[in-house]
């Protein structure tokens, strides 16, 4: 059991979750994702750089080609969509908060255009600065969070490169529906991403990999 560290400024800092290795992680992510029917899911991203190694788009924005990795962002539509009907049908809606911090990182650059795509295929997101977590940030970064339905939050590890490395999953009602809440609260702030990728990103030239 692993406590829920880096979330004092919410008051639930001592709370306690299970901690689950990648293969765990996905596996029990697949298995809770289809089991909320007519409930939401709650993600908030905070951190600013991360590596997708496996994941075509990123593996081509890592190597310096922004064209190619543009491009296969875009083959993921179809996908996306087929998702967004499989969502419709257990009745799920799912919200994203993306901190964003600017200057906007090479990485992030990437990533909103992903999230962008996602938006458009019916996930509904929206941006905020680092401003509206700067209060719950008590000497270290919000963690990566994700609820789904009143059951289930992941607070979800990375390696010290940024690679997602599983999971410590919580099931205390009273936990889930205080990281729903402030993640409601967050959205509620945001400005949708599409706005923001209008006025911020669309603009910008293809970003250097970190």
């Amino acid at each position: 059991m692993l406590r829920l560290d880096g979330l004092d400024g919410l008051g639930i800092g001592t709370a306690r979750g299970e901690v689950l290795d990648l293969d765990t992680y996905q596996r029990d992510f697949e298995e809770r994702q289809w089991a909320i029917d007519g409930q939401d899911s709650w993600k908030l991203e905070r951190q600013q750089t991360f590596k997708e190694p496996g994941f075509d788009s990123w593996e081509a924005f890592a190597r310096g080609d922004w064209d190619k990795a543009l491009s296969l962002i875009e083959d993921e539509r179809d996908y996306l969509r087929e998702f967004s009907r499989e969502v419709e049908r257990h009745r799920v809606t799912l919200y994203r908060v993306r901190v964003v911090e600017e200057p906007v990182t090479p990485y992030l650059q990437w990533e909103l255009w992903l999230l962008r795509l996602r938006e458009q295929c019916g996930e509904l997101i929206r941006v905020v600065g680092p401003e509206h977590v700067r209060d719950l940030e008590r000497g270290e970064p919000l963690p990566e969070l994700l609820t789904l339905g009143d059951r289930t939050l992941y607070k979800i590890l990375y390696t010290d490169q940024g690679i997602l490395d599983g999971a410590v999953r919580f099931t205390d009602a009273r936990t889930v529906a205080r990281c729903a809440e402030l993640t409601r609260e967050l959205y509620e702030a945001g400005e949708d991403l599409s706005s923001y990728f209008d006025r911020k990103v669309a603009h910008l030239p293809p970003p250097h990999p970190e």
